[in-house]
């Protein structure tokens, strides 16, 4: 019985698809053939079949999700958003290292929902990609959280920062000392703006960079080979990812302390 309902539920797209869409509550036949994208003579074969399992019932014209179906689909939803988020970039999720992630946030990745990948060109690896900087040029607020030197990205804070965007910089030990050795002017006038705020995380910060604003989630992660960082990430625009990742930078401040002098704090 229990291969037979995981083969019900997920051996047929179309019985997937309207589990989920019945999750929102009853329908008739013309909402489900309009959303779904099918005919009613191709559904009701599979209506008939969840139907016999007792996952959904029909009264009158109306389907609706019985009560062990609306328990099945609860938990259909994560996993099923997750191996979505895997099979389209199954190749970068498949070659970074996850560990930076913490294990709790790993089980909810499919809250990110739909991600596109960012491949630098070889002849363009350090520079930054377009629809990243117009994205944080248009940005109110910016989380970010970095674990390598990047002079362009930190260029470009420091023009937004001077703009009154509102900037808090994570940042391991070793960038804030590179970024206070090569940029000291710079970085002792972004410390005294009040609108930028700086932490040093403590320990190794193995996210190679993670971006969040209110308008935008962005990750990087370091390859499971560490000699081969490539530069690649994932840009997401849901509001659900914009809160994950919001969540997951508080997360990362719980292991870092904020300095406000440089020296002061050392």
């Amino acid at each position: 019985m229990k291969l037979e309902l995981i083969e019900l539920i997920f051996l047929s797209d179309k019985r997937k698809q309207l589990l989920l869409f019945l999750r929102s509550g009853p329908k008739n036949m013309d909402e489900i053939t309009e959303a779904l994208q099918v005919t009613s003579t191709s559904i009701l074969p599979q209506i008939k079949k969840l139907k016999d399992m007792s996952l959904v019932t029909q009264e009158d014209k109306t389907y609706t999700l019985s009560l062990i179906g609306k328990v099945l689909v609860e938990k259909m939803q994560p996993l099923i958003s997750t191996i979505e988020l895997f099979e389209d970039n199954f190749d970068y999720w498949s070659e970074k290292d996850l560990q930076g992630i913490p294990f709790s946030f790993r089980k909810r990745l499919g809250e990110l929902g739909k991600c596109k990948l960012i491949q630098p060109d070889l002849d363009r690896m350090f520079e930054l990609d377009q629809e990243v900087v117009e994205n944080l040029s248009r940005s109110g607020h910016i989380l970010e959280a970095i674990a390598y030197f990047h002079p362009p990205m930190i260029s470009l804070y420091q023009e937004l920062a001077k703009k009154g965007v509102e900037l808090s910089l994570l940042m391991s030990e070793s960038v804030l000392q590179r970024y206070y050795n090569d940029h000291m002017e710079d970085f002792r006038s972004m410390m005294a703006l009040e609108n930028v705020r700086f932490f040093r995380y403590s320990g190794e910060l193995k996210i190679a960079s993670l971006t969040v604003t209110d308008r935008f989630f962005l990750i990087s992660l370091f390859p499971k080979n560490q000699r081969h960082f490539d530069r690649e990430s994932l840009i997401c625009y849901g509001p659900s990812a914009l809160k994950l990742g919001a969540e997951l930078f508080n997360e990362l401040l719980l292991d870092s302390t904020q300095i406000t002098d440089y020296f002061r704090n050392d």
